[in-house]
């Protein structure tokens, strides 16, 4: 692992901001619906669901290690088959009641490495279900950004269509007048259709991103368009982003606590196969009554007992038992490959948060002076063309880049909140190994 990454100077990430990031931005909306896609979305139910079947099928393994107690009784009236030597014997009754125990010693580890795998397929479940919930919660504050910018670019597109329509008017009546030509009119007129057309798909990508946000916190896609459906500004960013060192991916990441526990799972199902090429050693023990009459099961006489170990041993299998352990081998492998891949993909996603943060941020500033000269330039052109010093065709070229640049602003504070909950996620926000809540939804 790199010491330090190399698009920032690393934080302490054991604070409250990184285990409930989402709560830094400092909006309840935000707040409520990641906390109810967390107790209510579909997919966190399934890794739920998941993680309880791992829990039970530890249990299954833990239990082989134990000895196991069959309890039986049977009635019985028979008869001897025609042409034996007890034919002229009338039918009998037979009773029987009893306990029968086995256990198998575990002298070559096969029971133990089993229960060592199933327990490390449950910390995989665990880690899985963090994984869900840190994305779900990325997803959900994502989708509410991207709803909040399309809702301001559709405010700034509405505030410049209702201000080109008045200078529609304004330019027909200057026409009137004879103080322009149509060449202003039908420009002004062009521009504000521009502007017009731009509303459908901002209107759509707003709707769309309701729907989206009421799947992800389990309702029907429409139920949140009446409560979201009013404007409101995008959330602003908290000043700094507690990432941490490199090394503490490990135990942060969730998605890479679940590969480390696969690697566990792995190895430990190679002893499992190992075992099976030596001697299974089980312990029996059995006891009860027979008798020819109810009455007699409670003498002395009708009990029975039997103590005493077996042995097994697969001697000649065609290689399948040694085939099989270069199965789990090779399986193991491949989760150890797959933890290195999940390593790195863990680092370049967190550099690439950074630099697309602080590259973001930096652009930002600059659309902010560009809007800010923008807006002066149509003052100053609008002044120049009121006084007849120049045409109509400033004014519009002015209207059209303050408009750009307004547009431009919105779309990059949206992308620079976007992109932080990218570095959020990518270093592990959410729930990690060090977690000191249970967080919702969790059983």
């Amino acid at each position: 692992m790199p010491s330090q990454w190399s698009g920032a100077v690393a934080t302490d990430a054991g604070s409250v901001a990184l285990a409930q990031w989402w709560t830094t931005f400092d909006d309840p909306t935000l707040t409520g619906l990641v906390e109810e896609a967390l107790h209510s979305n579909l997919d966190l139910h399934l890794a739920t669901a998941r993680l309880r079947q791992a829990r039970a099928e530890h249990r299954v393994a833990a239990a082989a290690g134990v000895p196991a107690i069959d309890a039986s009784a049977a009635a019985q009236r028979s008869r001897a088959a025609a042409g034996s030597e007890d034919t002229r014997q009338p039918p009998g009754n037979a009773y029987q009641a009893g306990f029968d125990a086995s256990w198998e010693i575990d002298l070559f580890g096969g029971v133990a490495r089993s229960r060592e795998a199933a327990l490390a397929a449950v910390q995989s479940a665990e880690a899985s279900l963090s994984d869900v919930q840190v994305s779900l919660a990325a997803e959900v504050a994502q989708t509410y950004i991207n709803l909040r910018t399309q809702q301001q670019r559709l405010a700034i597109a509405g505030e410049n269509l209702a201000a080109q329509r008045r200078t529609v008017e304004l330019t027909r009546q200057r026409r009137e007048s004879g103080f322009v030509s149509q060449l202003d009119v039908a420009s002004a007129e062009a521009q504000t259709a521009s502007t017009a057309a731009a509303l459908p798909p901002l209107e759509a990508s707003a709707r769309q991103a309701l729907h989206a946000l009421s799947v992800l916190v389990g309702r029907e896609p429409a139920a949140l368009v009446e409560s979201l459906s009013a404007p409101a500004a995008i959330p602003a960013t908290p000043p700094a982003v507690p990432i941490g060192l490199p090394a503490g991916l490990l135990r942060r990441r969730p998605d890479i606590r679940a590969a480390e526990a696969d690697i566990h799972a792995a190895t430990a199902r190679i002893g499992v196969a190992v075992a099976d090429l030596y001697p299974r050693v089980t312990v029996g023990a059995g006891t009860g009554v027979h008798a020819v009459h109810p009455g007699d099961l409670v003498e002395p006489w009708s009990a029975f007992w039997s103590l005493g170990p077996s042995l097994s041993w697969r001697a000649l299998d065609g290689g399948a038992t040694r085939a099989t352990i270069e199965v789990r081998k090779a399986l193991e492998e491949q989760s150890v490959l797959s933890y290195r891949q999940a390593v790195l993909t863990a680092l370049r996603e967190v550099e690439d948060a950074l630099v697309a943060c602080t590259k973001e941020d930096q652009h930002r500033v600059g659309l902010e002076a560009a809007v800010a000269a923008n807006r002066e330039a149509v003052a100053l052109a609008s002044r120049l063309y009121d006084a007849g010093e120049t045409g109509y065709l400033d004014v519009l070229s002015a209207q059209r880049s303050l408009y750009s640049a307004e547009d431009a602003l919105v779309v990059s504070t949206g992308a620079t909140a976007t992109h932080l909950i990218a570095l959020y996620k990518a270093a592990g926000g959410g729930w990690g190994a060090d977690a000191q809540e249970t967080p919702p939804g969790r059983p």
